[in-house]
């Protein structure tokens, strides 16, 4: 690594140029088909940002990828201590995998609490890295141990390398004026470099972001290098590792890939829709967690028309939202689930206005603030019902990281086309998890252009359209048409206030047939044999787990077939078909059975749910077990 600072040209050329993976030669390598590793530490270890530099990395050597960032409750948990720990785990393979998988292979611990919050997630034979340095008795006795778990035999069913990787960053940065705190912070790029040699991980990708991040501090960007340049240098030296591994691209369909979040790709689906609709997007958002990345992403992307606004609290965020669809544009609003309960009366008079909304409810676990940070699938009900008076509204879900970019277009057709509110059901797995998304070509995007009313004598605003129920999307200013709106209950086409028995009743069955009859797409039911008599169902993050838990099954000669409700309102119009097929139905959520209620009391089926609420996402084991459990009753 050569650059230029202050300390002059080369102060960090340790070994020549950039590592490259054909440099790897001192060392037996052993490959494999994939690999799980968790990297653990403070919150200000630099977690997140350690995990995700790993994950590009191993994007853009072709490998399939599935991350699980998780992040403490609290904004500031005290240091050291379990509630505090931060963590990001990465799965990675040479083929298709569904979920960031059930167990790590590797932990990375940076301190003793980070040891004690995951060491029970680990199975037996896996390897720990931790920093022997950060295992003083002030901070064995924070983490809640009575004695030093690297000392006492506790960890003897495990492969640990404890390795000082405070003192090691420190004494590579002794070169460079910083104080030892400061140089402190360079050390999960130690650990980054030495996870880099490893698993043979190019490093350009990182150096370069480095050096853009830190490109204006030449003192932060010289540590920063030299640590992950030094980490990578003891792992190839050291007596500590004696083999590196080596992991083969997946096969995946050809076609430009980028690793995204599920936060991201909604964004990048709400920009794409805003363009192929002819429609100014405008998002009106509150910042609260785990939705504020979407306010983040779309804030960059004004070259494209994009309008965003940090309003001052939800319900104003809600309201400017549906301002904006008033007036012709995208509007769009995005939050979580005690965001939804402040919007609910908002989002009620959009079902009153028949104007055009989407919500995107980013799911945490709750009641109230509950987990903040942890993912829940816990508001189904409340999008369904959570409003006063019959106000009903489109509910998507989608499946994963990539399908929320899918799902953005869809619920922009029909918001748009049916001139209803729609919600996007995401949660905190699938909007901070990523995946490889296999960019689309604009031909293969849909056609989501609308029309406007137009200047016409005796402009009737709720004249329904025959096919879809919609009313006429009007824009205020335009000659000919105007007309009122407002909360109050509006007259069969004219549009005036109507306080008429017969009318109310007319307009509330007129407002739920028209969510009724939304075109979607039927359920798509996997089941190879045709013959099996259980059905995994399960809607939203849920999929990952089940359909990796499916391909075990299948593997150990168990008949068990997969759906997935991606339209939870209005449902698929087989799906009484689908139930009707199978005698036996299990319905996996991470909610108390908020989808089961539902199909139990629409369809009168009398579905088995497997119900969890840990603020964390299935495994695949979880899904295997309960699944037995009604196959063998």
């Amino acid at each position: 690594m050569r650059i230029n600072n202050k300390y002059g040209e080369g102060l960090l050329n340790v070994s020549g140029a950039s590592l490259r993976k054909e440099e790897i030669v001192s060392k037996p390598v052993v490959s494999l088909d994939h690999v799980v590793i968790r990297f653990a530490g403070d919150s200000g270890d630099g977690m997140q940002l350690t995990g995700d530099r790993f994950t590009m990395d191993t994007a853009s050597l072709g490998n399939d990828i599935s991350t699980l960032p998780n992040f403490p409750a609290e904004i500031r948990a005290p240091q050291g201590t379990v509630p505090g720990v931060s963590s990001f785990q990465l799965h990675f393979a040479d083929h298709h995998i569904q979920t960031p998988g059930d167990a790590p292979d590797i932990l990375v611990a940076m301190n003793p609490a980070a040891l004690k919050a995951n060491i029970k997630d680990m199975a037996r034979g896996a390897t720990i890295i931790v920093d022997k340095d950060e295992f003083t008795e002030r901070n064995i006795v924070k983490a809640g141990y009575q004695v030093n778990p690297l000392e006492d035999n506790s960890l003897e069913s495990y492969k640990v390398h404890a390795v000082a990787l405070t003192s090691l960053t420190v004494a590579a940065l002794a070169q460079i004026s910083m104080s030892r705190k400061d140089a402190e912070r360079s050390k999960n790029m130690f650990a980054l470099g030495l996870l880099a040699w490893m698993y043979h991980r190019p490093t350009e990708a990182t150096e370069n972001f480095l050096k853009a991040k830190f490109g204006k501090k030449p003192e932060i960007l010289a540590a920063n290098l030299l640590a992950y340049q030094t980490g990578w240098n003891y792992g190839e030296t050291t007596e500590d590792f004696a083999v590196s591994y080596e992991i083969a691209p997946a096969h995946m369909p050809a076609g430009k890939y980028r690793n995204i979040s599920g936060n991201t790709a909604l964004a990048y689906g709400l920009v794409a829709a805003s363009q192929l609709s002819k429609l100014k997007l405008f998002l009106g958002s509150y910042p609260i967690t785990p939705a504020t990345d979407i306010l983040h992403e779309l804030s960059k992307h004004k070259k494209f028309g994009v309008i965003t606004f940090q309003a001052e609290d939800e319900i104003a965020a809600v309201g400017s939202a549906l301002g904006a669809s008033y007036g012709g544009s995208l509007g769009v609003t995005s939050t979580s689930g005690p965001g939804v309960a402040l919007k609910s009366e908002m989002i009620g008079l959009a079902v009153m206005l028949e104007l055009p909304l989407i919500i995107i409810d980013v799911q945490r676990g709750g009641p109230s603030t509950g987990l903040p940070t942890k993912t829940e699938q816990s508001d189904l009900l409340q999008v369904m019902y959570g409003r006063n008076g019959e106000s009903p509204a489109v509910v998507l879900a989608p499946s994963t990281p990539t399908d929320c970019f899918k799902m953005a277009l869809e619920a922009t057709r029909i918001a748009t086309q049916y001139r209803v509110p729609v919600f996007i059901l995401s949660d905190g797995y699938i909007a901070n998890g990523s995946q490889p998304w296999k960019i689309p070509a604009i031909s293969e995007l849909p056609d989501l252009q609308v029309k406007f009313a137009q200047t016409q004598e005796d402009f009737l605003p709720y004249l329904r359209d025959p096919e879809t129920l919609a009313r006429p999307w009007a824009i205020p200013g335009t000659k000919g048409i105007e007309h009122r709106i407002g909360g109050l209950e509006k007259a069969d086409r004219t549009g005036a206030i109507s306080y008429d028995s017969q009318n109310h009743d007319y307009m509330v069955r007129m407002r739920a047939a028209k969510v009724a009859g939304i075109d979607v797409p039927d359920l798509e039911v996997d089941d190879p044999t045709g013959d099996a008599q259980t059905l995994l169902l399960g809607w939203g993050s849920t999929f990952g787990p089940i359909a990796s838990a499916i391909e075990t099954l299948r593997a150990n000669g168990e008949k068990v077939a997969q759906a997935h409700i991606r339209y939870l309102n209005p449902f698929p119009k087989n799906l009484a078909d689908v139930l009707k097929k199978y005698p036996t139905v299990l319905v996996p959520e991470m909610n108390l059975g908020q989808l089961s209620n539902m199909l139990r009391s629409q369809y009168m089926k009398d579905v088995t749910g497997y119900n969890k609420v840990f603020g964390v996402p299935f495994t695949t084991l979880e899904i295997i077990e309960a699944t037995m459990a009604v196959l063998y009753v």
